[in-house]
């Protein structure tokens, strides 16, 4: 049995940790810390402080915010 293709935000994780050298978990406390703010709100917090692009840090903010939402 083979495994199945992570699928949505999480699938860019792989490629975050090696082009910015953090794990994914440093990425969501750092969204989590800007809590309150709104999505694009982190999203720009991340592109704008941390040098991310925008589709790395639009999948680091999305799937945060899905977890803390469960």
């Amino acid at each position: 049995m083979t495994e199945q293709p992570i699928k949505g935000p999480a699938s860019y994780f792989p490629s975050i940790e090696k082009k910015y050298g953090r794990p994914i978990a440093e990425w969501k406390a750092l969204v989590r810390a800007g809590y309150p703010a709104k999505h694009m709100e982190l999203v720009a917090m991340l592109k704008n402080e941390h040098g991310l692009g925008h589709g790395h840090a639009n999948a680091i903010v999305a799937d945060t915010l899905a977890e803390d939402k469960g």
